[in-house]
């Protein structure tokens, strides 16, 4: 595939995910409220709930840690969901959002801590499993840290584990 065609494949693909679709989705497939896990990079405690058919707010408690520091944070997401048009599955969606983040970090190796804080993006895949009450997410979370140590992170890979009420 060249530059061209991979260009028009990546336009199209786009597109199609943009296109909001006009059939709306039956209550097996959506849902308005869910709470549970998310692993990745940092690990906590998610809940999501949706504020109209396709704006969600995600609230996040999450802990990383490695040999040097440890990270406690409470983020905040919005997020925007949309259908996904070029495959027809029920109860999948793709959604992007923005929020940001605060908490605390500590140095193992000095004891020195401070205050965690950070800007975050968020774009993924939302299923909500059309035979049960479960829904899965797999989301890419960049996050621009102020403190403790500025700078941009873009591991922020995490898959979502939620149970819907």
């Amino acid at each position: 595939m060249n530059k061209k065609q991979f260009a028009l494949f990546a336009i199209i693909a786009l597109f199609g995910m943009m296109h909001h679709r006009a059939a709306a989705q039956d209550s097996t497939t959506t849902y308005s409220r869910a709470i549970g896990g998310r692993f990745g990079v940092a690990n906590g405690i998610t809940y999501k709930h949706f504020l109209n058919d396709s704006h969600a707010i995600d609230g996040i408690v999450n802990f990383q840690g490695n040999r040097n520091f440890t990270i406690f944070k409470v983020l905040g997401l919005y997020e925007i969901h949309q259908p996904v048009m070029f495959v027809d599955v029920p109860g999948l969606r793709w959604y992007y959002g923005f929020g940001g983040g605060l908490g605390g970090y500590r140095y193992k190796d000095t004891d020195d801590g401070g205050l965690a804080w950070s800007f975050d993006g968020v774009i993924g895949a939302d299923y909500k499993i059309p035979t049960a009450p479960i829904n899965l997410s797999l989301d890419w979370k960049p996050t621009m840290e102020l403190t403790p140590e500025s700078g941009v992170r873009f591991d922020g890979i995490g898959l979502s584990i939620r149970f819907v009420f």
